[in-house]
């Protein structure tokens, strides 16, 4: 139908064209051959475009190559588009893993940032104790070093008091020995008198403190 009614228009046309052509060819001008000429398959609706309308009859061969090129260019952007999802899938992939890789490093930094923060904080702690350590053991140690010096400056006292009251105790025993020996010998009396009036006072000698 669409193949008749555009015979028949192109036919109308062409009869209309020679009839103004007999009656005004003088004045008739040439086709300007620089204007765009828009070829068409007369078998199928077009659109001018806006130029010179050249419609011929197109083969069976042309229409099929014309039909192939066309499944061609059509393939050809399904491949380009599937081509262009698949970058497209692949480049997000890859943004995707960037981005996986990004976040797996920022929480290994982070991890080992908090893993630095604690040997910082063990060895501070640990530095602490050692210190605190080191003092208390210094500390005793110069307790010990205190209470051993006491306790020597006390046997010392003990010792010295227990030479002195040996000493007077030895002196008593020689002054006592005098007056039973020499008491009696004329030359001896008088002071073995004042020797035995001595011994016979009471002893008032301290007690030795305890060591």
């Amino acid at each position: 139908m669409n193949k008749n009614t555009t015979v028949v228009v192109v036919l109308v046309l062409a009869a209309g064209c020679t009839s103004s052509t007999r009656l005004y060819e003088p004045s008739a001008p040439p086709m300007n051959t620089a204007r765009t000429v828009s070829e068409r398959d007369c078998t199928r609706p077009f659109d001018t475009g806006g130029g010179n309308l050249l419609c011929r009859e197109v083969t069976e061969e042309e229409r099929r190559a014309k039909l192939a090129e066309e499944e061609r260019q059509a393939r050809a952007r399904k491949e380009a588009e599937e081509r262009a999802a698949r970058e497209r899938l692949e480049r997000e992939r890859a943004e995707q893993l960037a981005r996986d890789e990004a976040a797996r490093k920022a929480r290994a930094a982070e991890e080992e940032r908090l893993a630095a923060e604690r040997r910082r904080l063990e060895a501070e702690a640990a530095a602490v104790a050692a210190a605190e350590r080191q003092r208390r053991e210094k500390a005793e140690a110069e307790e010990r070093a205190r209470q051993r010096a006491e306790q020597e400056k006390r046997e010392a006292a003990a010792r010295e008091c227990r030479r002195l009251e040996q000493e007077r105790s030895d002196g008593r025993a020689l002054l006592a020995n005098f007056v039973s020996k020499y008491g009696k010998v004329e030359e001896f009396k008088e002071i073995a008198g004042q020797i035995s009036a001595f011994l016979d006072k009471a002893s008032k000698a301290k007690p030795c403190p305890p060591a």
